[in-house]
């Protein structure tokens, strides 16, 4: 069994280790989220609301590029700025995807209850750990074919 998961790993390491880093990512911004939600900021503020998406994207993408870049795609680009450039641009894009997703449901449909809050922000980063593994794939850590 630890066999066939080891080789299972090592076919599939790059979507695996993705996973783990993405779901590391996902759980930084839900903490951070969730506690200035639950603490200090109210979700039924829709500025409020905002701020506390924007908050835990700024925290969670810094781990994620420091973890992508060294345990999911191992890249070994001397261009930091391009890369760091890029890496931001695609996240600000999937930001303001989550931004509008939680403006939809949360604040426009009114769904501001605290359970509708966890649920909308769970389908929102199911939504973006897509987008940004198939950004980070093909446009931040490509692969130069020479």
């Amino acid at each position: 069994m630890k066999a066939k998961l080891l080789k299972l790993y090592k076919e599939h390491r790059e979507i695996a280790n993705y996973l783990i880093v993405g779901g590391l990512t996902t759980l930084i911004s839900l903490v951070v989220k969730y506690l200035l939600l639950f603490t200090i900021l109210d979700a039924k503020n829709d500025l409020q609301l905002q701020i506390a998406v924007i908050i835990s994207w700024i925290i969670s993408v810094a781990f994620a590029y420091w973890a992508n870049r060294k345990y999911v795609f191992e890249s070994k680009s001397k261009d930091y700025a391009k890369e760091i450039g890029l890496f931001v641009s695609s996240r600000i894009s999937t930001l303001l995807l989550d931004m509008f997703i939680m403006w939809f449901f949360v604040s426009f449909l009114k769904l501001n209850s605290n359970i509708w809050v966890i649920v909308w922000t769970i389908v929102s980063q199911i939504i973006v750990i897509v987008a940004n593994y198939i950004l980070s794939k093909f446009i931040v850590f490509r692969k130069n074919k020479k």
